[in-house]
């Protein structure tokens, strides 16, 4: 049987804050959305065309979802590695539903973030954190 491999990295903005959740467990995850935008002109009407998706993704390391509760805000640019996961559940009409999601799980996956805030000038206070904070006079990716 050939190499088979599940591995997605987004680079996007976050849609919100991460929603911090607790497993019957006792396990900490962290969830939230990224926007990854497109934009191309459109051949017929010479517009440009932006296409915007949205991606949920779920951190299950519990490390990296502590440090996404205490510095991910809304419209920050991250980067996330993980694995794409299928989960399908039923409502209370018993109509299947399913979602595709990024999962960050407890051996595998990355968080990246640039510290700064939106808007924040890059010759601010040094951004180099936990969880993969780039240093402002280096590319965020």
């Amino acid at each position: 049987m050939g190499l088979s491999v599940n591995k997605v990295e987004l680079i996007g903005n976050l849609g919100r804050d991460p929603e911090m959740r607790t497993t019957q467990a006792g396990k900490t995850i962290a969830t939230f959305s990224i926007a990854t935008s497109e934009t191309w002109k459109d051949q017929r009407s010479g517009e440009w065309v932006e296409k915007t998706e949205w991606h949920r993704v779920v951190i299950f390391n519990e490390a990296l979802a502590r440090i996404a509760e205490k510095h991910l805000e809304q419209g920050m640019k991250v980067r996330v590695e993980g694995k794409l996961r299928t989960r399908k559940w039923q409502d209370q009409a018993g109509v299947d539903h399913y979602s595709t999601e990024v999962h960050l799980e407890n051996y595998d996956g990355d968080l990246r973030f640039d510290m700064k805030k939106p808007g924040e000038r890059a010759d601010g206070p040094s951004s180099q954190g936990p969880g993969g904070g780039v240093p402002d006079d280096e590319p965020p990716y």
